[in-house]
């Protein structure tokens, strides 16, 4: 069944009946066996009045038993003492009321009536086994269509579990049917009350999906329009190189097409930087913080001296964090990357690190023309730039810097510097060590 909810539901329903039954049948019985144990008390003390009004009863004698056959088929037996002969089993000094004994043959419920005035008794007996008889008997009929019904209650309870839980199958069969290229939402108006909550999370997540699968359409049309510019401008640069007549005329060609293979390679280093962040997570890390942002500073020293850049390192708390050590990198190399490319010319770019109680704080600071408060969210989309500026880019750095941030668990923010113009780039993430020390 292999954890079938609706063979859970009916075999713990049927269960459940069963169950119900058997107390019920087990009260039934019990109640009846004492009600009828009721009656033959009654029956016995009826039998006990009768003869002491009427005086006589026909006679039956029993040998040496000493007592007289009311009748045949409930056996009831009578004595009178002092006159009938008193049986073995009947003790001499029997109180009025109900007893159980034992003959030599059987158990016995025993009735005695005294006549206060004439002090004569009236001992009316019959074995047990008629009276427990009547009542087993009374008993079966009253369990047995209870015990017939229960096969008819499982057949209705499996037809009507079967039924309601159909709404599972048929939203399973709509969901099936859904085109991968275009889920839609199911609908919830005839779904019950209990599955609803279940749907709902489902639609959400075909919105989720629908909306991903738009999103990586526009990234391959804008990654394909991306690719095809500069491939485009590589060929017309190689068939210019080799219209090329004199050496000079080959130097003078040849480096912008170096410079096109050069921009080339580092967009496609992008594109699968961002792919792969987007296939998954990658193993975590014990990642220094500060040696890695060392790191990146020498390997962009050169490219901000070229742009007269004053590149350096606010270092205000030492923070470790257990992280993917390239996902780490690829948030401050793009965080970086940005602001010497885009920050101004003769600037400063700071790159500070800094902790507070639960999270780690890493800003890259650039004194440069910043980015409008209406433009900051769209920059973090894939392949888009701003109207400003004559730098060229693929428009993929700062998106590649969020899918990184995102799958470490942090927060990248963009924001305008409270100490004067220019960009804040801040990273702001959980870490697992941090020690507080002041920067000389």
């Amino acid at each position: 069944m292999r954890r079938s909810l609706q063979w859970r539901l009916i075999l713990m329903l049927s269960g459940a009946l069963v169950l119900t039954a058997l107390v019920a049948g087990l009260a039934v019985f019990v109640l009846i066996y004492h009600e009828m144990g009721e009656m033959h008390d009654d029956l016995l003390r009826q039998v006990a009045a009768l003869a002491d009004t009427q005086g006589a009863l026909q006679a039956n004698p029993l040998g040496s038993t000493g007592s007289r056959l009311v009748d045949d088929e409930t056996r009831i037996r009578l004595i009178r003492l002092p006159g009938d002969p008193r049986p073995a089993w009947l003790p001499e000094h029997l109180t009025p009321g109900f007893h159980r004994l034992e003959s030599a043959s059987e158990p016995l419920r025993v009735f005695v009536h005294e006549d206060a005035g004439s002090g004569q008794r009236l001992i009316v007996a019959q074995p047990t086994a008629e009276g427990e008889e009547i009542a087993l008997d009374s008993a079966r009929h009253t369990l047995v269509p209870l015990l017939l019904l229960l096969p008819v209650m499982g057949g209705l309870i499996v037809r009507i579990v079967r039924r309601e839980l159909a709404p599972i199958a048929d939203l399973a069969r709509h969901l099936d049917a859904q085109p991968a290229e275009r889920p839609n939402p199911m609908s919830t108006d005839q779904v019950p009350q209990e599955i609803r909550p279940f749907v709902q999370a489902i639609n959400r997540l075909l919105e989720r999906v629908a909306e991903l699968i738009q999103q990586q359409r526009r990234f391959i049309a804008d990654a394909a329009h991306e690719i095809r510019s500069p491939l485009t401008a590589l060929s017309v640069q190689a068939q210019n190189l080799g219209q090329a007549q004199t050496l000079d005329a080959v130097h003078a060609r040849l480096q912008p097409l170096l410079a096109g293979i050069e921009r080339a390679r580092a967009l496609t280093e992008q594109l699968l930087s961002l792919a792969r962040l987007q296939s998954g997570t990658q193993p975590s890390q014990d990642v220094d913080v500060s040696a890695l942002a060392r790191e990146l500073i020498a390997e962009y020293w050169p490219l901000a001296e070229a742009r007269g850049i004053d590149l350096g390192l606010d270092e205000r708390a030492s923070v470790r964090l257990s992280a993917s050590p390239e996902s780490v990198r690829l948030v401050l190399r793009n965080g970086l990357e940005n602001a010497l490319k885009y920050g101004r010319e003769g600037g400063e770019v700071t790159l500070r690190i800094d902790a507070n109680a639960n999270s780690a704080i890493i800003e890259i600071l650039d004194d440069g023309p910043g980015i409008p408060a209406e433009e900051r969210a769209r920059v973090l989309e894939p392949f888009l730039r701003l109207q400003q500026g004559q730098t060229e880019g693929s428009g993929l750095g700062l998106s590649i810097a969020r899918e990184a941030a995102m799958r470490l668990g942090g927060v990248l923010e963009l924001d305008a510097r409270s100490d004067g113009p220019g960009l804040t780039f801040r990273y702001r993430v959980g870490h697992h060590a941090s020690s507080k020390q002041e920067v000389v």
